[in-house]
This record gives structure tokens, C-alpha cells and sequence, in this order.
């Protein structure tokens, strides 16, 4: 009997530390937390993830343009809504996403003007609070892009 007790707390023993050190769980991510507008690094670089559908496939729009007009090459998110108001759909500085929140997945088609061509790229979050954003290309772990979140006034 003196043994069944030894055994059964030897279990209990095992059975708790396990959970304490058992695998890291993966990050949940809130996609809310992802939407609205985001600076880079304290550039001019913006980057927008709208709540506005891009279609039936689940994917949401986003936008990016550069303020920086170091080289008379500025664009606004003003000229981007402009563009697609002309083009009749979004082009250059637009892309669809989709967000995993389970894992962080991160898929963007990147739209063109040039015969409606979409360029996909793949992107891990590894960081996503209400005001910090920080994700790096897949398979490429050194290429970290960080924002800061914007927060606008009206």
C-alpha cells in the first residue's frame, strides 16, 4: 500500500510539472489589434489594414505609400484613394491580407495597376499589441519590418 501512495504522488508530481514545462504555446493575435494605420521605424513609411472587404474570398484591403518626398517621389494615402477612384479598382500601394490570429500568418497580395497583376507575399507576425507591430518575411526571419501605431485625430 506504502508503495500505491509513493506511485500515485510520483504521478501527481509528474503530471504538475509537466504543464510547467511543457512546449511553449503559440501567440494569439487579435485582428482588431492589426487593423488601423501603422508608422515604420519613425520613417515616413505607412502602412493601413482597413476592415473593408476585397472580396469573397475572406481576404480584407490594406494600403502602404511613403511620405517621403526627399525625392519628389511622395505618395499619400490621398493619392492611393485617388487612383483607385480613377482606376475603378485598386492598383499600386494596395494589397488584399488575410490573418491568421491563431499563429500569426500574415498573407498579402500585393496589387499592380500594370494588367491587374498580383504579386503574393508571406509574412510572420512576431509581435502585435494595440500600439506595436513587428513581423518579418517568411523564411526570412532577419527582415523585420516594426510599426508603431498612428493615432489619428479627427
Amino acid at each position: 500500500m506504502k508503495k500505491f501512495y509513493h506511485l500515485a504522488l510520483c504521478a501527481i508530481a509528474a503530471i504538475s510539472l509537466t504543464g510547467c514545462f511543457g512546449g511553449a504555446t503559440e501567440p494569439e493575435f487579435k485582428l482588431a489589434d492589426l487593423q488601423g494605420l501603422w508608422q515604420r521605424d519613425n520613417t515616413l513609411e505607412f502602412v493601413r489594414f482597413t476592415t473593408e472587404q476585397s472580396d469573397e474570398t475572406g481576404y480584407l484591403y490594406g494600403r502602404e505609400w511613403n511620405e517621403d518626398d526627399s525625392e519628389d517621389m511622395a505618395v499619400y494615402e490621398s493619392d492611393l484613394l485617388e487612383a483607385r477612384e480613377k482606376l475603378g479598382h485598386p492598383g499600386n500601394g494596395w494589397f488584399k491580407y488575410k490573418f491568421t490570429v491563431t499563429d500569426g500568418g500574415l498573407h498579402e497580395i500585393h496589387l499592380m495597376d500594370n494588367e491587374g497583376a498580383e504579386i503574393p507575399k508571406e509574412y510572420i507576425v512576431s509581435k502585435l499589441t494595440s500600439s506595436e507591430l513587428v513581423y518579418y518575411e517568411k523564411d526570412k526571419e532577419n527582415w523585420k519590418y516594426s510599426f508603431t501605431k498612428v493615432v489619428e485625430t479627427k
